[in-house]
């Protein structure tokens, strides 16, 4: 028998036991002898999980009756959840199901996005205040920057220290996926692949809670659990996750501050009442509630009692080319072109990161393919515009026409008359719902607005207004949020044109209102008011109807034939008297402007995308170009890699626009004379909680130590910027100490700028003390600051700690000799380091030779700037010593720094030998032709040089024979610089043989080296063999015009993919 006890439960043993709970059986066995520690350890060496239980069960069948009976013996006393797990088998029916009611429609390829949520602390202003499309219109699609979490983790402690979380939620937007997550964790756990842990878990619904008075806690569980004693669960002798799905549908809104407490299990009370309480902890104090919400509904719940907050993300470019692709999985082609249409309209797009709106307008668009495909139908241009989308989508409807299956037998005018009623009673429905935050019907609901039930089988039904049988009634749901708006908004707009009272007040007792632009007035002024933006979409879908194109596509199926839109201009004036109202460019005047493009109003946008495309957006920002402006950074391509507004914000202007700033990741606000009050109002952007802005230019305004300060301050709370740039202020020493105090707390900034802010040596002091700290600054700028040697040498003090910063660029600071001492020091012991520029710091042969000497042990620079140092010749050998044993450099600039000819050859004779370095600017140097031979003797042999500068280098012509003979047998140099020498005719043809036979040099530049006709025609004519070369610069050679013509026209006929620059 208990063999046979095995057999039956291995499969909930397996399924069930937990890992410490294992621990314990082995242990048992152990004590009672019946393993052996070699049988033991080769149970704990099994993977996964269940094979370790199997091992054990598979170890004790071998063992007898008595070591099977003392398992079962075990297990039946232990006050472990086990108990419940393994010996009722209500819980197996009870998997099983769950497996049958969730595990229909999920398919893993599609489910991939929803197995790692985004874990948020909190709900933002805009997920608190903003109607779901509009948040991800506003955030462009894109999370917040935060960590994730596997969905099997969702529910276990984040630490070793941290305890299971008790309460979580997770957010949303309407059609993401909340409802899909939640079935796919239920299946995923009633198959034993997640959660083992959890013993009970409890999926229920609030469309299912809205049927109920009152409840208790133990007959809310039977609900979810009808086969067990309630009592068990509520007494927490198993660990139970009560699953609380669709807060957004809950007919009652959750009062925390005012629900009457209730500890009494079996107490019924009103059902907001009970679930405050198990949220609170009064009853179910054990249990674990998970609660999905859309975000808005989600700011009922307290934040204090919630532990764990995560969110549910939309769409990446993969995913939606994944769903496309299993929608029309008959259709590659079609799914192809739906994508190129969708990514083609940047707005749509943004929208189409939810799956459910993806599926509408994917829809939409194939339907537009299929019609413009039928000669016998007038095609029209794609839908573009909400309004569009969804009229094709109802028309599809309406026709019965749906892609995955037949076309219906019915013919078109049957169908459209047949439905034709439904959906007047159906936008009535939508409409009075949406007024009362209403999304789920029940069938008195359908009763009472007319609606026939009889009918909701029809295609019309099946795909706009979906149906749900439970327990003790039907729930009828609109497929999505939009839908309901779009049907309400096809009501107002019909029964606006014959009603003569307020349809906002169903009853009809109001003030007379005539006429739809009343009507439409209203309506607008109504969704102003909204607190909770819940008319805005409906509104937007209002405006679209007065589209001709939309008018044209639904004349005759949900509109009147050959109606004409009189009340566009009207409404038009309607919607701009909105956007000169507010002095703050708000996200209701964004919505205005968007309602104006669903009208096909566009002059006012396009006129504004056209200034900034040509940058003359000054002086033009009124308040309604300003709306317009806060609209296009949503949806302009201009602003799609950067925004730009330099050189045309005021104070008042970046006022009013600062709310629509916050979701710019890449924001250039440069030479605007901001001055220090402008900081602290972006400062406060930058401290908000909502605040996408990654890269943020400030240069050449007018910022102050008290500027610097305020955007300090938000350094401290900021989790989103990597790239500050100030270039071109006055912070000052002071400015330069709030700063750096910010960067000891802040690790998210990646990127300083602080070039020519004289900071002097006590701000160099200041940022040196917080590069002991801070890990995370990959780029410090500080050029043109005069921090002096005394700042250079606390800098370079340091960076022998400091292991994170990779550039360090101090060019025109006076370092001189005595601070690239203590650089070179810093260098022999930090590895980190990769680029370093010097530039114009009155470094001498001393100072050169410490750095080289440096260079000699230090593995990671990658690029030196000494340009326009006083090395001379005699820190030639320095630098060429280095080079030959240097293997990590990749770029030396050496311009301008008198090396001559001696200098030339020093490091000609180590480039024999490097076989690192890939960039090398000699220019200015006056090498001369005998420098230039040596360089040219090295590069036959080197083979990793690639780019060379020599631009003013005292060359000749003897310089570019030797020079020439080079590049007929170096295969690696790809840029060669010659600007401003003296090559002559000589020189040219030289230079022209070589080009016949040389195939790896891209970029030449032989501008100002009196070439002459001759030697330009050689040149040219030396293309016509050569087919690497793609730019030629002969500028300044004395061709004259007519001359530079003929050897323009010459060049692109010997080599057309040449740039020709003459």
């Amino acid at each position: 028998m208990a063999g046979a006890w095995i057999n039956r439960c291995h499969r909930q043993l397996a399924r069930a036991v937990s890992p410490l709970f294992l621990e314990d059986i082995i242990s048992q066995l152990c004590r009672l002898e019946l393993l052996t520690a070699e049988e033991a350890a080769q149970v704990q060496a099994a993977s996964p999980l269940p094979q370790q239980v199997r091992a054990v069960l598979d170890v004790l069948a071998g063992k007898g009756s008595h070591a099977s009976q003392s398992l079962q013996s075990f297990m039946e006393t232990s006050s472990s959840q086990l108990h419940i797990a393994v010996h009722e088998p209500m819980v197996q029916k009870h998997l099983e199901s769950l497996q049958s009611s969730c595990g229909n429609g999920l398919e893993t390829g599609a489910l991939q996005r929803l197995t790692n949520l985004l874990l948020v602390e909190g709900l933002t202003d805009v997920q608190q205040k903003e109607h779901d499309i509009l948040q991800v219109e506003i955030t462009k699609g894109l999370p917040s920057v935060s960590k994730s979490i596997p969905l099997e983790k969702l529910f276990l402690p984040l630490s070793k220290v941290s305890i299971p979380p008790r309460i979580s939620v997770t957010i949303g937007v309407a059609g993401i996926g909340k409802s899909t997550l939640v079935k796919l964790f239920v299946c995923s756990w009633a198959k034993g692949e997640i959660n083992r842990d959890i013993m009970f878990v409890l999926p229920l619904t609030f469309r299912e809670l809205n049927t109920y008075e009152k409840l208790s806690a133990e007959r809310l569980i039977c609900l979810a659990f009808p086969h067990t004693e309630p009592g068990c669960i509520s007494a927490g002798a198993a660990r139970t996750l009560l699953i609380l799905d669709g807060l957004d549908e809950f007919k009652t809104p959750l009062d925390f501050s005012s629900a009457v407490v209730c500890t009494d299990p079996r107490k019924e009370i009103q059902v907001d009442n009970l679930i405050t309480n198990i949220i609170r902890g009064n009853l179910l104090q054990e249990a674990s509630v998970w609660v999905t919400s859309r975000p808005m509904a989600a700011r009922q719940i307290p934040s204090g009692l919630v532990d764990r907050m995560t969110e549910i993300r939309g769409f990446g470019a993969a995913e939606m080319k994944d769903f496309l692709e299993q929608m029309f999985p008959d259709s590659r082609d079609l799914s192809s072109q739906v994508l190129q249409h969708i990514r083609a309209n940047r707005s749509l797009h943004i929208l189409c990161t939810i799956p459910g709106f993806c599926w509408i307008s994917a829809s939409s668009i194939a339907y537009f393919l299929k019609c413009s495909d039928d000669q016998s139908q007038e095609a029209t241009v794609v839908p573009r515009t909400l309004s569009e989308i969804y009229s094709y989508y109802f028309k599809m409807a309406l026709s019965g026409d749906w892609l995955e299956k037949p076309r219906e037998t019915l013919r078109i005018e049957q169908a459209v008359n047949t439905s034709k009623k439904l959906v007047g009673s159906l936008g009535r429905l939508a409409f009075y719902g949406l007024l009362r935050r209403k999304h789920v019907f029940y069938e008195q609901d359908m009763k009472a607005y007319g609606i026939d039930l009889s009918l909701l089988h029809s295609c019309l039904s099946t795909r706009l207004l979906l149906k749900e049988d439970m327990q003790a009634s039907t729930a009828y749901y609109f497929s999505h949020l939009t839908t309901q708006e779009f049907l309400a908004a096809l009501y107002y707009y019909t029964a606006a044109k014959r009603a003569i009272f307020d349809l906002f007040t169903e009853s009809g007792m109001s003030w007379p209102k005539l006429g739809f632009l009343s009507h439409f007035r209203s309506a607008v002024q109504r969704a102003l008011q909204a607190e909770d933006r819940q008319l805005d979409i409906f509104i937007r879908f209002l405006s679209g109807l007065l589209s001709p194109q939309v008018n044209r596509l639904l004349s005759g199926w949900l509109l009147a034939k050959d109606e004409q839109g009189g009340f566009r201009s009207q409404a038009i004036g309607v919607l701009q008297g909105c956007l000169n109202a507010d002095r703050a460019v708000s996200s209701r005047a964004v919505n205005a402007m968007r309602c104006l493009q669903e009208m096909q109003h566009t002059d006012t946008a396009k006129a504004v995308e056209e200034a900034m495309r040509s940058g003359s957006l000054a002086g033009m920002l009124t308040p309604m170009n300003c709306s317009a402006l806060a609209y296009l950074l949503q949806v302009s391509d201009v602003c799609l890699e950067e925004t730009n507004l330099s050189n045309c914000l005021t104070y008042n202007v970046c006022k009013s626009l600062l709310s629509q700033l916050l979701f710019c990741h890449s924001l250039r606000l440069d030479n605007n004379q901001f001055k220090d009050d402008v900081m602290e109002l972006l400062g406060s952007v930058l401290s908000g909680k909502d605040c996408q802005i990654q890269r943020l230019s400030l240069a050449e305004n007018q910022i102050s130590n008290k500027g610097a300060k305020a955007l300090a301050r938000s350094l401290l709370v900021n989790r989103s910027l990597i790239v500050l740039d100030l270039r071109s202020n006055s912070v000052g020493p002071a400015g330069a100490k709030a700063l750096a105090d910010a960067l000891k707390k802040n690790q998210i900034l990646l990127s300083l700028n602080l070039q020519h802010n004289s900071i002097e040596e006590d701000g160099a002091t200041f940022l040196a003390e917080a590069l002991l700290t801070n890990h995370r600054l990959v780029t410090l700028h500080l050029q043109k600051n005069g921090i002096g040697a005394q700042g250079t040498r606390k800098l370079a003090e340091a960076l022998k700690q400091n292991c994170s910063l990779r550039e360090l660029i101090l060019s025109s600071n006076s370092v001189g000799d005595s601070g690239s001492i203590a650089l070179a020091e810093a260098l022999r012991v930090n590895h980190s380091l990769q680029s370093l520029d010097l530039q114009s710091n009155s470094i001498s042969s001393a100072g050169v030779t410490a750095l080289t000497a440096a260079l000699c042990s230090n593995k990671g620079l990658l690029s030196l700037n000494l340009r326009e140092n006083s090395i001379s010749k005699e820190g030639g050998p320095a630098i060429a010593c280095a080079l030959q044993s240097n293997s990590t450099l990749r770029k030396l600039d050496l311009a301008a720094n008198l090396l001559h000819d001696d200098g030339g050859k020093a490091i000609a004779s180590a480039i024999r030998e490097n076989r690192a370095l890939t960039s090398l600017h000699l220019q200015e140097n006056a090498i001369g032709d005998e420098g230039m031979a040596a360089l040219s003797a090295a590069l036959k042999v080197n083979t990793t040089l690639a780019d060379l500068h020599l631009q003013m280098a005292s060359v000749g012509a003897a310089g570019a024979q030797a020079l020439a003979e080079a590049l007929m047998v170096n295969k690696s140099l790809q840029i060669l610089d010659l600007r401003g020498n003296s090559l002559g005719p000589a020189g040219a043809k030289a230079v022209a043989n070589a080009l016949k036979v040389n195939r790896s040099l891209r970029w030449l530049n032989l501008q100002e080296n009196s070439l002459g006709m001759d030697g330009a025609i050689c040149i040219a004519t030396a293309l016509k063999g050569n087919h690497g070369l793609t730019y030629i610069n002969l500028q300044g050679n004395c061709i004259g015009q007519s001359g530079a013509k003929m050897i323009s026209d010459t060049i692109r006929s010997n080599s057309p993919d040449c740039v020709v620059d003459v």
